[in-house]
């Protein structure tokens, strides 16, 4: 059952994220769309958690799952106004930022003076360079936290700079789970979507959305989004 609730999940949190990105940013579909990729997110970051905890605790897959969670949380609070509970869930997430950070390094350094394959076929030392990329993003997400915390939140661009970055970070989590392994894609989409170059294409499409809306905030074109008014409650 909780396997099914985490394919599930993952599944919606991909077709909602692609929505949220596809849409006009402030709308009505934006917003509702977006809260319902939260929602999705933390229930597949939580039961893969959970899942992978009781298979077999890798490290890699472990942080991944937890780092979804990581992100989505930050980048909703981003776009509240501060309060008690967005300021102990900064708070919170740096702490669990901060440890990802350290268990990826620890695994990294594992991984990469690990000879063979894991049981999952995938190199060791291939698995330790995928932890040190894992250690570095939240490393510099985890200065991002600090430097809110003791600063405040940013207005404008760089606020919903901040916003977007984790959430298309926390969908690519979600795309890159499915699309990696091309067992799952030939289970949902026909052959010719199962080759190396379809099953990149929806990543390199997150990614070129993501770095298009980050232009547009930094070049201060005019963009709606849902950032509510820093009036604390």
């Amino acid at each position: 059952m909780l396997l099914t609730v985490h394919i599930a999940a993952g599944g919606l949190a991909i077709i909602l994220g692609a929505v949220a990105l596809s849409v006009k940013k402030g709308g009505t579909l934006h917003r509702r769309g977006g809260m319902l990729f939260v929602y999705a997110m933390l229930v597949m970051g939580i039961t893969a958690s959970i899942l992978e905890f009781r298979r077999s605790a890798a490290a890699t897959n472990l942080v991944a799952a937890l780092m979804s969670v990581y992100f989505v949380g930050t980048a909703l609070t981003t776009v509240r106004p501060p309060s008690r509970w967005t300021r102990a869930i900064n708070i919170a997430a740096l702490a669990v930022a901060v440890g990802l950070a350290f268990i990826s390094i620890v695994g990294g350094v594992k991984g990469v003076n690990t000879p063979g394959l894991s049981p999952g076929g995938v190199p060791f030392r291939t698995i330790g360079v995928m932890s040190f990329i894992l250690a570095t993003v939240l490393t510099l997400a985890a200065i991002g936290d600090v430097r809110i915390m003791w600063s405040g939140m940013p207005r404008g661009g760089p606020r919903l700079a901040r916003h977007l970055w984790r959430m298309c970070f926390a969908l690519f989590i979600a795309a890159g789970s499915f699309f990696s392994i091309r067992e799952r894609v030939a289970k949902i989409l026909p052959e010719p979507f199962t080759t190396g170059r379809m099953r990149a294409l929806p990543i390199l499409l997150l990614f070129g959305a993501m770095f298009y809306w980050l232009w547009r905030v930094r070049a201060k074109r005019p963009l709606s989004f849902p950032v509510r008014p820093d009036t604390p409650s």
